[in-house]
């Protein structure tokens, strides 16, 4: 059972996140504190306070987020007194440009399905903070700019496993 402040933290989350998914910058904005800071950790794509939240929301992210295939899947949400770990499952067609996620690569026209943790971090009833995390070998084998072969990585198949953690490990 949620307290009224963790019910609070995950209303302001999901409206976060549909703000930007719907490409209001200004509704984005305003669910942060006016120190925010936002770290994509695999490419390290974000900002460090207002502006520069801001400017990486407006140039990179805000109605930018993916191409228009996407697709988000929860997994898990843990919700603790300051923070929102968010596991998902994100699934789209790399038809367009997504430089917070592949920094200098031209869309590819692959599939891509990535298992991410969002740890998102509160403070004075607003978002401090988003560390991102996702498996960026697992991208990049599946949009073809890595071969797999003699390394210890994987595709789709981690996003899979995440998804259904009845599908077999990895066999050695």
């Amino acid at each position: 059972m949620l307290t009224e402040r963790q019910e609070k933290m995950v209303a302001l989350f999901e409206r976060h996140v549909g703000a930007e998914m719907e490409g209001d910058l200004d509704t984005t904005m305003a669910t942060m504190t006016d120190e925010p800071h936002l770290n994509h950790v695999p490419t390290m794509a974000g900002g460090v306070g207002r502006e520069g939240v801001r400017s990486f929301y407006r140039d990179h992210l805000v109605g930018k987020f993916f191409p228009p295939d996407v697709q988000m899947r929860s997994i898990s949400r843990t919700v603790g007194e300051d923070q929102i770990v968010e596991e998902l499952i994100i699934s789209f067609t790399h038809t367009t440009v997504i430089d917070w996620l592949l920094p200098a690569v031209d869309p590819t026209g692959r599939s891509v399905e990535m298992a991410v943790a969002v740890i998102v971090g509160f403070k004075d009833d607003r978002i401090s903070h988003e560390h991102i995390y996702w498996d960026q070998a697992g991208v990049l084998v599946q949009i073809g700019l890595l071969d797999p072969t003699g390394l210890p990585v994987t595709g789709v198949e981690s996003a899979r496993k995440v998804a259904d953690p009845k599908l077999p490990s990895r066999s050695y």
